[in-house]
């Protein structure tokens, strides 16, 4: 595994988003699937459906990045207007992909056929490659070392599923979680000595209210699944030493 890390950004596209009607799964879904190719998501930004600011975005972060996902606005309705977006922040045209309508047209064949709406989904940027969906036919698009990916979490995780070994990545992030009844300004200084002394680790700590209680879990994260022990072991003892009751695992 190449010890360079590699990272990614993911743009949420959608007024329902934003305005709350429609609470998004791809983020997490995202992340975990990145997680597993050794990609760190390390920024996300919900956009409305207005051009400008998904070029905007897009050019914000495609080039910070090693990879650039977007959700959202590949559909077949008027406000599906990602695909124009991207083209220009790319200054690329819009073309009809060819295997795109091929792919379509079998799909719809049973369905009703193409119609125009259905056939909007078959409109890329120019230079742009398809990701398979085998859930509803569109595929998902992608231009580069960034990938347009449908709204709807269910067809975001088959497009994800077909992307699954092709991008090259790191070691994946590994992590170990500890926790326990304790105010985590009360082990600050202790989280802070322990990561501290494992540098290939960090160390993040997440308060909860709970039963009238207060508590902490505390997630290590590495990529060295060696020095990962090290830190959970280090943390675990430093905790216990200070009279802190630890749970393995988290509360």
């Amino acid at each position: 595994m190449s010890e360079r890390i590699w990272t990614a950004a993911l743009v949420v596209i959608g007024d329902e988003i934003l305005s709350g009607r429609t609470h998004d799964k791809n983020i997490a879904q995202v992340a975990s699937w990145l997680q597993v190719q050794g990609i760190r998501l390390m920024e996300v930004r919900v956009v409305p459906d207005v051009e400008e600011r998904i070029a905007e975005a897009v050019n914000a972060l495609r080039s910070t990045h090693d990879y650039l996902f977007t959700t959202g606005g590949i559909g077949p309705t008027h406000d599906d207007i990602t695909v124009d977006a991207v083209a220009k922040a790319l200054g690329v045209p819009v073309v009809e992909h060819p295997e795109a309508r091929r792919i379509l047209e079998d799909f719809y064949a049973a369905r009703g056929g193409l119609n125009p709406a259905r056939l909007r989904m078959a409109r890329v940027p120019q230079g742009a490659d398809l990701i398979p969906n085998k859930m509803s036919g569109a595929p998902g698009i992608r231009v580069g070392n960034l990938f347009m990916m449908a709204g709807v979490p269910a067809i975001t995780a088959q497009m994800l599923d077909a992307l699954t070994g092709t991008l090259e990545g790191g070691a994946p992030l590994l992590s170990e979680t500890v926790g326990g009844w304790v105010q985590e300004s009360h082990v600050a200084d202790i989280l802070r000595e322990v990561e501290t002394a494992h540098p290939s680790c960090q160390i993040g700590s997440y308060p909860f209210f709970r039963e009238g209680r207060t508590g902490a879990n505390f997630v290590i994260r590495s990529t060295d699944p060696d020095e990962l022990e090290r830190c959970v072991d280090a943390l675990t003892d430093a905790l216990r030493e200070a009279g802190q009751d630890v749970t393995p695992g988290g509360v």
